[in-house]
């Protein structure tokens, strides 16, 4: 039996993408496609009080802000970078072009081709996420993407050091400091001074949310992004603080940020509200995470793991960590998930900044279709068709020929009758 022993708001109880943001969004990718760099100076102005000379970081400025940072901040970007850089190279080799003959002389492949250029937007706000740097920029150009454009925020005025030097360190061939729709739209849309991308990624709020929802079609994305979720499974093997920890962990990121607990163990399901209230008490962000907690948290109590497995696909959150006797049941049982974290000497932090995976992942029950953002998001599988021989070309122009009638497609069948008087000897 499943008993839900704390209810939080669900998707459909909130009101994150109403129809005012619709709207502002619709509005100010309106203006900027009409004015350009001018409503982009503008938005910028008055939305984060930012008016460079100009938004593009020249190469001395970029070199002057990596060298105010101290070398163990460097290292840590680059040790970080080395495991995505890592895993995003065997994704890669994992993708292979093909070229098969379906029939004698009838010859059928594909071919991965990069896209040509990405727009990559790292949020800023109260946090500079850094890794967003690493997990767009870099995957993208191990991709083989010729053209990387990035933007990021200021920070109250200020450079995000630590940020520009991961766009850079990542490869990327230009960047912004430009934050909002407004640099989104920006890359997706050009203006007189940036050529438009193909394709924009990145997480970002509500607004940058929308902006790609509403830009999807004129460019691709990567993902339609919510607030991040997580997901904590667990039986008696583990213990009540690391449950309470890893479920902080997300809960931090923002008010809106779902946090749930599915467990077969009465004692953790029980103790865990006193122990969330405790690690509060001492956690510096604890203005965000109670919040997040009171309003979106969740406590889910089973009898039985295919209970779990089956509630863990109900959810299907963006991080789900294992934290069980055998966790790699989950990862053999379960369908629906972002990420899967096995076992509580892994955490969803782990994903985040370093361990080499992307932490780009589906939020809002996208799990049910897609997976996050990789090597392969950047790649176009495209394919082609050669018939070598005038043989197997009279053979597949009469069953053209025949199913183009049934359609009554009369020119489709003309290309198909065409080959066959040609090629029929």
């Amino acid at each position: 039996m499943i008993k839900q022993i704390k209810k939080g708001i669900t998707y459909a109880e909130s009101k994150e993408s109403d129809a005012k943001v619709r709207a502002l969004v619709e509005s100010m990718l309106d203006d900027i496609s009409m004015h350009g760099d001018r409503a982009v100076r503008e938005y910028s102005f008055k939305l984060d009080h930012w008016s460079p000379k100009s938004f593009k970081l020249s190469k001395n400025e970029i070199e002057r802000i990596i060298g105010s940072l101290p070398a163990r901040v460097i290292d840590d970007i680059t040790f970080a970078q080395t495991q995505i850089r890592n895993f995003a190279l065997h994704q890669k080799a994992a993708l292979k072009d093909i070229e098969v003959e379906t029939l004698p002389g009838v010859f059928l492949g594909h071919k991965n081709i990069p896209v040509n250029s990405v727009g990559c937007y790292v949020p800023g706000g109260r946090y500079p996420m850094v890794a967003s740097a690493h997990m767009s920029v870099l995957t993208a150009k191990v991709a083989g993407v010729k053209r990387v454009i990035a933007c990021t925020p200021p920070i109250k005025g200020e450079i995000p050091a630590a940020t520009v030097a991961a766009m850079h360190m990542a490869g990327a061939d230009d960047i912004y400091l430009l934050g909002g729709v407004q640099a989104v739209a920006m890359m997706a849309l050009g203006t007189e001074t940036v050529e438009a991308v193909d394709m924009i990624v990145g997480p970002g709020n509500a607004y940058v949310a929308e902006a790609k929802r509403q830009l999807f079609g004129k460019v691709g994305i990567d993902l339609f992004a919510g607030p991040t979720e997580t997901l904590v499974i667990a039986d008696d093997t583990t213990d009540v603080q690391t449950c309470a920890t890893d479920l902080l962990g997300q809960a931090e990121h923002g008010p809106t940020s779902p946090a749930i607990l599915v467990t077969t163990s009465k004692s953790i399901a029980e103790n865990i509200e006193a122990e969330i209230q405790k690690q509060l008490s001492k956690l510096p962000t604890a203005d965000i995470a109670s919040v997040s907690w009171k309003d979106y948290g969740q406590v889910i109590l089973c009898d039985t793991i295919d209970e779990m497995v089956s509630e863990a696909d109900r959810i299907a959150s963006e991080h789900v960590q294992v934290m069980t006797e055998n966790p790699r049941y989950f990862l053999d049982k379960m369908t629906n998930y972002g990420g899967l974290f096995l076992g509580d000497k892994t955490n969803v932090a782990y994903g985040d900044k370093v361990i080499g995976t992307n932490h780009t992942l589906p939020t809002k029950l996208a799990s049910r279709y897609t997976g996050g953002l990789w090597v392969g998001k950047f790649m176009k599988t495209c394919t082609y068709q050669e018939v070598k021989t005038a043989a197997a070309s009279k053979l597949i122009g009469e069953y053209c020929s025949r199913l183009c009638a049934i359609e009554n497609f009369w020119a489709h069948k003309e290309q198909a009758d065409l080959r066959v008087r040609k090629y029929g000897g």
